[in-house]
């Protein structure tokens, strides 16, 4: 592992991804988003970071404050909406929420998994999770090092096991976790806490 440990592989996957992501504090409001999640709204991050979460959801906010401290209080959820962009269009959004305390502070990983802008529909449905949807210490080491944006020859040198296995390692938690590609599967085990915890 690189010597700045997990802070430094939740920080580069939460900058590099491609899937639309969102650090909130435990009164929804944002305290940074991803260049994805930038993009997805059509504004500048200045005029993202600060403002509640749910005044970029359509109908907002969904949840009453006592749904909101019951939905924390499971450290893992997940749901549908639809969020606006800085021209008025609406996302429809799949996404995958955990939370975590960092240096006394509750904190909550928004992802969207899936988006579409043609309504409710998306071009493919995230898979529901299975019963065997926790990840192996070993499936777990190499979403890490994807996240990382290691190539498989360089996780199998790494772990010193063959770049077959590796596959077969990304294979299975892509499976586990309902993932239909190797950022998703990065997007879901960081939105869902299987990589950090």
């Amino acid at each position: 592992m690189r010597k700045d440990g997990w802070a430094g592989l939740f920080a580069m996957a939460f900058k590099s991804s491609r899937n639309a992501m969102v650090l909130a504090d435990e009164s929804r409001h944002i305290i940074d988003a991803n260049g994805a999640f930038v993009r997805i709204i059509g504004t500048g991050r200045h005029a993202i970071v600060g403002r509640p979460v749910w005044e970029f959801v359509v109908g907002g906010p969904l949840l009453t404050p006592a749904q909101w401290a019951a939905e924390l209080a499971l450290n893992h959820f997940s749901g549908e909406t639809s969020i606006v962009s800085a021209d008025g269009s609406m996302i429809a959004v799949q996404w995958g929420a955990t939370t975590e305390t960092v240096t006394d502070r509750r904190m909550v990983l928004f992802v969207a998994m899936s988006t579409s802008r043609w309504g409710a529909r998306f071009r493919r449905e995230v898979a529901e999770e299975t019963a065997a949807g926790e990840l192996s210490a070993r499936e777990r080491d190499v979403v890490r090092l994807v996240a990382l944006g290691a190539s498989g020859p360089e996780i199998a040198d790494e772990l010193h096991i063959a770049h077959n296995t590796v596959r077969t390692h990304v294979r299975n938690a892509m499976t586990k976790l309902g993932a239909r590609s190797r950022a998703h599967l990065v997007a879901k085990a960081l939105g869902e806490g299987h990589v950090l915890s």
